[in-house]
């Protein structure tokens, strides 16, 4: 094969990962640690709630008061809408090819997650704190 053949590339971008979107294999990974984590984090929640499900407020709001199961909700919340968030971003990356929609759906995507994320964090908080 001759070298006009070969595709440029230099022996620190081989080793770093770094492909034509100059972002690497660190989206990739990232989805993983957050679907891997959402494994135990989510079948530990899935049971609490499971326990909670003929319970009343009361119940629910006393559940919520305990800082481990508080701590489990909100690692939850975080893992769901950060893997959902990167999903979306892979989505919308490969099938809009519009730059111009493809910016205003990533601003969309980022701004609808962080803020849902946010409700969903704050009533845990606000459970937990009792306000």
């Amino acid at each position: 094969m001759s070298n006009a053949n070969k595709p440029m590339r230099s022996a620190l971008k081989n080793v770093r990962g770094l492909g034509a979107a100059k972002e690497g294999v660190q989206h990739w990974w990232m989805q993983r640690v957050t679907a891997v984590a959402m494994i135990p984090l989510l079948l530990v929640m899935l049971v609490c709630l499971l326990k909670l499900a003929s319970g009343d407020h009361a119940a629910v709001a006393v559940a919520f008061k305990h800082p481990l199961f508080a701590l489990v909700a909100l690692l939850s919340i975080l893992a769901v809408f950060w893997h959902m968030k990167l999903g979306l971003q892979v989505v919308i990356e490969d099938y809009v090819h519009s730059e111009g929609l493809k910016l205003v759906s990533l601003l969309g995507i980022t701004f609808a997650t962080f803020i849902l994320g946010g409700i969903a964090a704050l009533s845990v908080l606000k459970l937990f704190f009792g306000a």
